[in-house]
């Protein structure tokens, strides 16, 4: 079965659907177009979404009146970084932009996958933060760019 679009998202349902079947998907694998999965009823399937198109955290492939394909987001190994200030949040942003990491925003948390060199960084900046398993609503989305000009 080849999937082009998505149908909805089960958050935006009133009534959860009967059977669902799950494909467990790295947050990295969101931002991909094409893509082979497996259900975790071992069921293939073929992801070809159109450009601008990102998966989410219980988006719905397939629905039939008994059964449901539904994206399941794993969770990613991340630090939680909680400066204490303005100014401790501009030096460590400076510092990730300068290593070209991607960071994610959640109310007054900065989010990075996890990187021992930036978890020592946090450590000897003194920058509060944790270390821990989290879903990530979206991908990491790395940014490509050169310092030709």
């Amino acid at each position: 079965m080849i999937i082009e679009k998505v149908i909805g998202n089960v958050k935006e349902l009133e009534k959860a659907p009967h059977h669902v079947e799950r494909v467990y998907l790295r947050s990295d694998d969101l931002v991909k177009k094409i893509q082979r999965v497996k259900t975790d009823h071992g069921k293939e399937l073929g992801i070809r979404l159109k450009a601008g198109k990102e998966l989410k955290d219980g988006d719905i492939l397939y629905q039939d009146e008994k059964n449901s394909i539904v994206i399941s987001v794993i969770e990613d190994d991340v630090l939680v970084i909680q400066p204490t200030s303005v100014q401790q949040m501009g030096e460590i942003a400076h510092q990730l932009g300068n290593r070209h990491l991607p960071a994610q925003f959640e109310e007054n948390e900065m989010i990075v996958q996890y990187d021992y060199l930036v978890e020592r960084l946090l450590n000897e900046l003194a920058v509060p933060f944790v270390r821990e398993k989290r879903k990530m609503k979206e991908a990491f989305k790395h940014i490509g760019h050169s310092h030709d000009e």
